[in-house]
């Protein structure tokens, strides 16, 4: 048997390797498709926040809130403080995120169920009327974002999709990586505990509130990120990134990939985009339809998401070799 030191190793290289298999991919992709993606792993690493808060027990109905403020964030740093690199607008945005959901916490940790998800749509949509009363933010026209440069470089015309493709991997990528291994370590154990048993855990020793306001400040960050990476790709943002029905969105991807595997959420939000791109062009007024029934038999048939679909056979191969 391996020892478990050796786990992180493994899942570091492993996220590497795809890492690289993306971005050599990404030269021969045509553009339209080289977008959809940077907009779909944009969108899947707000998606595996509510998958690490699913992980706890709760599901968030307000990631609007943290990923429109990660979007402004970038938007008003490039327009009032003249920061032009993606890097640090992307840092920048997740960094606020986090710092806004912080003092909201361990007020909202202490709620489960209906209640956990109403607090957080409340905030979103609190977020989304100041958003649309102020001018300060551009009101209900939101705002621009320029062409940016990635480390002192600006790329040339015919390469800034492909730079934005490359960057919200890479970076994605990385938070994906580290997200499983935290899903792997001890406290992310303990946290999938909580989810079925909460006394258990507090008479382990383990404060549920803690973990679960913890793991709301690390789904704020992804959410931040995955904001400012979907306005430097699109280059506008407005009020409509903090409405429920954006929040709905996320929680819509989170569903389908289920809390199992981080890979999973990026396949689910990418089905949902290529659903969305491919059915408002020749079906225009029926692609929530065609989410729906998708949603549907996700829910009959895999119950646990499409993670479970190679989760359960992993599990299945570790307890194996354990055994061995």
């Amino acid at each position: 048997m391996a020892p478990r030191d050796s786990a992180p190793l493994r899942t570091f290289l492993i996220g590497l390797i795809c890492i690289a298999a993306l971005l050599v991919a990404g030269t021969a992709m045509p553009r339209w498709l080289t977008f959809l993606l940077t907009m779909s792993f944009a969108n899947g690493i707000v998606a595996l926040g509510i998958m690490l808060l699913m992980r706890s027990g709760v599901v968030s109905f307000g990631q609007g809130l943290v990923f429109a403020t990660g979007g402004y964030t970038a938007a008003l740093g490039f327009g009032m403080l003249g920061i032009n690199d993606g890097l640090l607008l992307t840092l920048g945005g997740g960094l606020v995120a986090a710092l806004l959901a912080a003092p909201f916490a361990w007020l909202i940790a202490r709620y489960r169920g209906i209640f956990f998800a109403m607090l957080t749509l409340a905030l979103s949509m609190v977020l989304y009327g100041v958003l649309v009363k102020s001018t300060a933010f551009g009101g209900s026209d939101g705002l621009n974002i320029g062409r940016v440069s990635y480390l002192g470089m600006r790329p040339a015309d015919a390469w800034v999709a492909y730079a934005n493709y490359a960057v919200t991997v890479v970076v994605v990528g990385i938070l994906s990586i580290l997200m499983r291994v935290y899903f792997d370590s001890v406290r992310g154990l303990v946290t999938l505990s909580a989810r079925d048993n909460e006394i258990r855990v507090e008479y382990l020793g383990s404060s549920v509130q803690s973990l679960i306001a913890t793991n709301f400040i690390i789904a704020a960050f992804c959410g931040g990120v995955g904001g400012a990476l979907a306005v430097i790709a699109l280059g506008h943002i407005e009020p409509d990134y903090s409405y429920w029905t954006r929040s709905g969105d996320f929680v819509f991807v989170a569903i389908l990939a289920g809390h199992h595997s981080v890979l999973a959420a990026f396949i689910a939000s990418v089905a949902l985009e290529l659903v969305r791109s491919f059915s408002s062009t020749y079906f225009p007024h029926s692609w929530q339809l065609a989410m729906g029934l998708f949603l549907l038999a996700v829910i009959r048939f895999l119950p646990t998401g499409i993670g479970s679909l190679w989760a359960a056979r992993a599990r299945s191969t570790s307890t194996k070799r354990g055994t061995a």
